[in-house]
C-alpha cells in the first residue's frame, strides 16, 4: 500500500539519515521508478533532501524525545498512573523505553519491594533512589533521541533473566503488523523481552493505531493488556475482545 510504504520509508531514513535510490529499491522490493515517486513525496514535505544518487534526512524532521514528552502529556499521564496499579510486591518487571513508560514508577508505593529491568535512562534514575528495588540494566549504547541504552552486551542476558511483568510501549500498533518500533537495535531487545515475559503489556496512547514502522517486535495476539485512551478504532475494539485482550481506557 502506497500510504504505509511512504511512512516505513520516512522511519527507515530516520534510522540511517541517507540512502542511495537503489538501496530503497531492495529494502522495500519496488522499482526505481516507485522509489523516485514515494521519495519525491517526503521531499516535497520536506522531511527528506535530494542527493547525487539518492537522498538524506533533513535534521529538522526529527522529533526530539522532549517533544514528544509533552505531547498528550495528560493522556501519558493517566496510562503510567493506570499501569503502575498491575505492580505488586515482589514483581520482576521490564519497564520499556518510551514517554509514556517512564513515569510508571511515580505511582507506585515507593517502598514496595520490586526488581526492575529496562534500558529506560529516566525509570533508572529514578529507580536507583528506591530503596526496596533491584535494578538490573540492559544495552549498552545509548541514543540520546530516545533516552534509551541500546544493542545486547550478551545476547542471552534476557533468556537467563524472569521477566512477569513487561510494560511495553510501540511507535506504531497495527492488526496486520502487531507492535512496531523504527529502530532496528531496539527492536531486538523489545522482541527479546516480548518473548520472556509472563504478562505482556502495551502502553500506547490512541495516536499510536493504525500505523506501523519498519519493525515488528510482537503480534498484537501476544499482548495481554493494553492501556490506552482517547478514541480507539472499532475494528481494535472488536478484535481486543476476541482474542480475550484485556483493554483499559483512561481518559
Amino acid at each position: 500500500m502506497k500510504i504505509q510504504r511512504i511512512h516505513e520509508i520516512e522511519e527507515y531514513l530516520k534510522i540511517k539519515e541517507t540512502a542511495t535510490l537503489d538501496e530503497l529499491c531492495q529494502a522495500f522490493n519496488v522499482s526505481k521508478n516507485t522509489i523516485r515517486r514515494d521519495t519525491k513525496y517526503l521531499i516535497d514535505k520536506g522531511i527528506l533532501e535530494k542527493v547525487y544518487g539518492g537522498v538524506i534526512l533533513k535534521n529538522n524532521s526529527l522529533v526530539s524525545f522532549e517533544h514528544r514528552e509533552v505531547t498528550k502529556l495528560n493522556e501519558k499521564t493517566l496510562i503510567a498512573k493506570k499501569s503502575a496499579e498491575f505492580i505488586e510486591p515482589n514483581d520482576y518487571i521490564y519497564i520499556d523505553s518510551g514517554t509514556t513508560t517512564m513515569n510508571i514508577l511515580d505511582y507506585i508505593d515507593q517502598t514496595l519491594p520490586l526488581t526492575v529491568i529496562t534500558n529506560n535512562l529516566d525509570v533508572i534514575n529514578f529507580a536507583v533512589e528506591l530503596e526496596n528495588v533491584q535494578l538490573i540494566t540492559i544495552g549498552n549504547k545509548y541514543k540520546k533521541e530516545t533516552r534509551s541504552f541500546l544493542e545486547l552486551n550478551n545476547s542471552d542476558i534476557l533468556k537467563s533473566l524472569n521477566v512477569n511483568k513487561a510494560f511495553m510501549a510501540s511507535t506504531g500498533v497495527s492488526l496486520k503488523s502487531g507492535l512496531t518500533n523504527s529502530d532496528i537495535l531496539e527492536t531486538r531487545i523489545k522482541k527479546a523481552v516480548s518473548d520472556k515475559a509472563e504478562t505482556l503489556f502495551l502502553l500506547a496512547d490512541d495516536s499510536k493505531f493504525d500505523h506501523a514502522t519498519l519493525s515488528t517486535y510482537a503480534d498484537l495476539k501476544e499482548v495481554d493488556h493494553i492501556i490506552s485512551g482517547g478514541e480507539l478504532p472499532s475494528k481494535y475494539i472488536e478484535y481486543f475482545s476476541q482474542n480475550k485482550i484485556n483493554l483499559e481506557l483512561v481518559y
